[in-house]
């Protein structure tokens, strides 16, 4: 092999990591919006992720989860919602009623699913 040959080969094996690092798409990011507290509401984040990861969703391999606790600071809430909206979350979860009103009247670009 030439040299000329083996310093093209290298350049290209040395361009492949480069290539599939960006060839890999933006991690999805959901919000995670409480009125309460995390050491209040510790067992229902942990229920919300183990949820997740039941759909194939892994906190920091596939999905990135952003949490916001008004802690019980109500008046905050729409700070923590529009903070979320402004970051383009994939989707918003608000758990309990103070952050569903927050979400009543989203902007249009945010789907509402049903409550059940």
């Amino acid at each position: 092999m030439r040299r000329r040959e083996f310093v093209g080969l290298l350049d290209y094996v040395a361009a492949i990591p480069l290539t599939a690092r960006a060839q890999r798409p933006a991690m999805p990011v959901i919000g995670f919006v409480n009125s309460g507290s995390p050491n209040a509401f510790a067992q229902a984040a942990a229920a919300f992720r183990r949820g997740l990861s039941e759909t194939g969703y892994i906190d920091g391999e596939n999905v990135t989860i952003e949490y916001r606790w008004a802690e019980g600071q109500f008046d905050r809430l729409p700070g923590l919602v529009g903070d979320l909206v402004r970051r383009e979350v994939a989707m918003i979860f608000a758990g309990g009623p103070p952050p569903l009103v927050q979400l009543k009247q989203p902007p249009r670009r945010i789907i509402r699913p049903a409550c059940t």
